[in-house]
Formats: structure tokens, sequence, C-alpha cells
């Protein structure tokens, strides 16, 4: 999956992923994490979310990377808000009050760049991924963050042999496998929601779990 297919979907408003409303999951467990509100928050592969204001509005400094720039232009539009607008490294960086948003390739990310982030969101990139593409975002993800990090994954659970994505089928064994041995993992909630979801209702899914992880980043970078 290159870039291309991204920008496209963005071009031609294919953005059946974008939630209109902020992440319920977000807002039930993001504070359970007792993170202090000026914590600073990566948001790998945000888009447009409206979760990137509730997060600053908490009075988190948030860190979004975004792929597409229609996508980060439409976010401040869509606010009312004009940003101000700077090249760093491969990096195009919006920034408005606490929200900054990196409009480039989340694999030229380093750990530099991040490294006053202390907690992660990932509503959309990992499952937005194919398999190989996956391995690669976790390795580097990995990398990224300092001991004790905290945050939340949310992944999506089917048979992908019934319906391709994207959102791509990520199972709890890929994610321990993957995240284990660098973040402790603890499932908050599992829930079947293949009733609210008419794509996957029409693609011939029969089973389709949306999963919340607790993440706490342990050991050494």
């Amino acid at each position: 999956m290159q870039a291309d297919f991204w920008h496209k979907r963005w071009e031609r408003d294919q953005i059946g992923f974008h939630l209109a409303e902020v992440n319920p999951y977000l807002q039930q467990y993001w504070p359970d994490l007792g993170l202090e509100e000026q914590s600073r928050v990566l948001v790998p592969l945000c888009g447009k979310s409206l979760d990137l204001a509730w997060l600053a509005a908490r009075g988190h400094r948030v860190l979004g990377v975004e792929l597409s720039d229609k996508a980060v232009e439409d976010f401040f539009r869509e606010h009312a808000s004009q940003p101000e607008v700077r090249q760093q490294g491969v990096f195009k960086v919006y920034t408005l009050g606490s929200i900054q948003l990196w409009c480039g390739d989340f694999f030229a990310l380093t750990a530099e760049d991040v490294a006053d982030c202390t907690a992660l969101y990932d509503r959309a990139a990992m499952i937005a991924l194919p398999r190989e593409m996956r391995q690669r975002y976790v390795a580097h993800l990995n990398g990224l963050l300092p001991v004790g990090s905290r945050g939340l994954l949310i992944t999506m659970d089917y048979d992908q042999a019934q319906l391709d994505g994207p959102p791509f089928a990520v199972l709890d064994d890929e994610v321990r496998q993957g995240l284990e041995g660098n973040w402790q993992l603890q499932v908050q909630t599992e829930r079947d929601i293949l009733g609210e979801s008419w794509k996957f209702l029409q693609g011939g899914v029969t089973r389709l779990v949306e999963r919340v992880y607790r993440l706490e980043k342990q050991g050494a970078r």
C-alpha cells in the first residue's frame, strides 16, 4: 500500500474511516490513564479526527502525524482556524495552540522528534495498514516513545478472508507478539459491533470485534 492510495482516498473524500464524533472509547478510557494535563500525546495517522481537539481540550499537547495535506488542512478549516505553518526536516508542521499536525511519512519520525511525548493514542493507524506495513509500524513505534509512556490502542478483529481492508483485521495474538516486551498490555474492553457496521454486514463478515488496549511502555528504548 503506497502513499498514493491514501492521497487519492482523501482527494475523493473516500474517508469512511473518519468518525463524525469523538471516539467513545477515548472518552471512556482515557481519563483512567492518569496523565498530567500538559502531557504530549502522539497520534499516528491522525487524519482530521475530532479526537485531536478533544485531547487538546483536556489540557494535553497533541502531536498528530498525517500523510495527507488535505486531511490536515481540512482539520483546521473545519475548526475555523488558521495555523502557523513551517518546515521541519521532511515534515510540514501546522501549529495552532497546543495542537501540532506533522504532515509527512510516519516512518520518517525520530525518537528526538517525539522526545517529550509521554502518551500515545492509536485509533486508526495500526488498522489502516496491511500486515507487512503493520509489522514495520510496530517496530518503529516501539523505538519512539520513552519508558513510562501510556496510551490507548483500538483494533478491529474479524476474518480477513471474508472482507479485505482497510480497515484491516488485527488479531489479539498479533498485537501481543508485536508489542509485548516493549509495552505492558491490558484489554479494557472487547465488543462485537457487527450489527452497527453496514459495510461489514454487506461484505459477508460474520464477526467484528473492536478491542481496546491500555498500553504502558516498559524497559529501555
